[in-house]
């Protein structure tokens, strides 16, 4: 009989599920499906349940005074008492017998009632008989079959009905060697339970994949791997399974204990890495430690980054596929390959690359200064039309209108590069144009890898399924912005490209 809490609570997790009666009674353990469902049926009528339950009785008290008379009337025959009048049982006539006339000590047809200790005695004096069942029988008091339904009520029908060794019978010689196989076996699973603990340990410490070897790990590592589960497992079973010295455990136990005096380092680190969109590796890193007069060494700072996961986004490998078609009519190749500049706006690079989000494509034509890779000037647009690199062209005139600085433009063949907005302009600010060869993008390098650096730092890293084209738009402008004013690059010097402008005194 269950409680009211507990067919309250199997209803509840029944609707959590979802109706799923198989799932419901498998997390609970009980009740039956019929059972559940009549809890529910009563529970949807009322949005209650009843707070008890008693089953109606069978038989009302006319019908127990009549059977009990029929008994005392006919002879005292629980048999012929059913066989007249068809019902009760043999059980519940009885009991209504002591129940009507309690005085009445011994009822014809009903096994003798025996204390516990006296069936457990007759029980014993029946498995270790050296006679019959039956002379133990009478020596009680009892029928033959009540021997056995004690027996098994006590012990279960698995026992034997006699335990007494047979003569001659020698003592059994594979027990040595059962004991021996389960204490192998418990051995056994002690140990596979050991190496599943320390792998899940692992999982969630270390953030090691499950099936990790711990011969790679570090004795630091192993050492909190021990820590974690010395409450389960002995401390020698555990460095025993991890393969760890005893005086390395303690050794490193003792230095986990004392503070780390890189905190404020693994901090500055952090922000660092955080706030230049997670794109610098050990040597920026360590130079921007340097400008906030952190004094560390390179393999510290890349101890660190690892201990931190301060990992930074790399581009991925791409087959190289250039195409060596006809050569078309176009200005030379002036800077073959040359991208260094002894000054601003001697050299200037220009492309167009294509940026598909799921709210659509965005087009970027920026124009790209040799002498220290600033960004001149940049427009961004949907379309890769004429308005997108004439825009970019004019901001960039616009620079070197004042100083009168002729510098070479140097692009693709693309028909952008040989539109009639685009020669007018180049030659009313009678600036040098420089074409690469057809299908030969390492003629403009430096410009493709000004676009590998954005796309790597910026756009492939980050998830852009719910942004917008204009959200997406001022993104790149923040990162050419950032990438101006703020970005270091190891060959400025680990300066950005307008810091190293104003050390050397040019404007800006």
């Amino acid at each position: 009989m269950y409680s009211y809490e507990d067919r309250l609570r199997a209803v509840q997790l029944y609707v959590k599920l979802g109706k799923r009666i198989g799932l419901t009674i498998r997390q609970l353990g009980y009740p039956t499906k019929n059972a559940l469902k009549t809890w529910y049926r009563e529970y949807e009528q009322s949005h209650e349940l009843r707070a008890g339950y008693t089953r109606p009785a069978k038989f009302s008290q006319a019908q127990k005074a009549r059977a009990v008379e029929h008994y005392l009337e006919h002879g005292q025959c629980i048999a012929a008492t059913i066989k007249a009048l068809g019902y009760p049982c043999r059980s519940l006539l009885s009991a209504w017998l002591q129940e009507l006339h309690p005085q009445r000590t011994r009822v014809v047809g009903r096994p003798q009632e025996l204390a516990p200790e006296a069936k457990q005695s007759a029980v014993i004096a029946f498995c270790t008989r050296p006679a019959s069942a039956q002379a133990v029988a009478d020596e009680v008091g009892v029928s033959r079959g009540s021997l056995y339904k004690w027996k098994n009520q006590l012990l279960g029908h698995d026992a034997p009905a006699s335990m007494k060794r047979k003569q001659g019978a020698p003592a059994s010689s594979d027990r040595a060697a059962l004991e021996q196989q389960f204490e192998k076996l418990r051995q056994d699973i002690r140990r596979l339970q050991l190496e599943k603990d320390l792998l899940k340990k692992a999982n969630e410490l270390l953030k090691k994949e499950l099936g990790i070897d711990q011969q790679p790990l570090t004795n630091r590592e192993k050492t909190l791997l021990v820590d974690a589960l010395r409450s389960t497992y002995t401390v020698t079973e555990l460095l025993c399974e991890v393969g760890l010295p005893r005086s390395s455990y303690f050794y490193h136990r003792a230095r986990l204990g004392v503070a780390d005096k890189y905190a404020g380092v693994r901090q500055a680190m952090t922000n660092i890495f955080e706030r230049n969109y997670r794109c610098y590796g050990y040597r920026r890193l360590h130079a921007s430690l340097s400008d906030q007069c952190v004094n560390v060494s390179e393999k510290v700072v890349r101890r660190l980054m690892k201990q931190e996961r301060l990992v930074a986004a790399t581009s991925k490998r791409r087959r190289y596929g250039s195409y060596m078609g006809e050569i078309s009519p176009a200005p030379d190749n002036v800077l073959n390959r040359d991208f260094s500049a002894g000054a601003p706006n001697e050299k200037w690079l220009t492309d167009i690359t294509e940026f598909q989000i799921p709210a659509g494509k965005v087009y970027l034509s920026p124009m790209i200064d040799c002498f220290d890779g600033m960004v001149v000037s940049w427009s961004i647009g949907t379309r890769p039309n004429a308005e997108l690199v004439n825009t970019m062209l004019d901001a960039a005139i616009d620079k070197v209108a004042v100083s009168g600085e002729k510098p070479v433009v140097h692009s693709d063949r693309g028909g952008h590069y040989r539109w009639p907005g685009w020669l007018a302009r180049i030659a009313d600010a009678k600036l040098v144009r420089s074409m690469s060869r057809k299908g030969c993008s390492p003629d403009n390098a430096a410009c493709e890898g000004f676009f590998g650096r954005l796309k790597t730092e910026m756009f492939f890293a980050r998830d852009w399924l719910t942004t917008t084209i204009e959200e997406f738009v001022a993104a790149v402008d923040a990162y050419i912005r950032w990438y101006n004013e703020a970005r270091i690059k190891s060959s400025l010097g680990f300066r950005s490209p307008a810091q190293h402008r104003r050390r050397l005194g040019i404007a800006t």
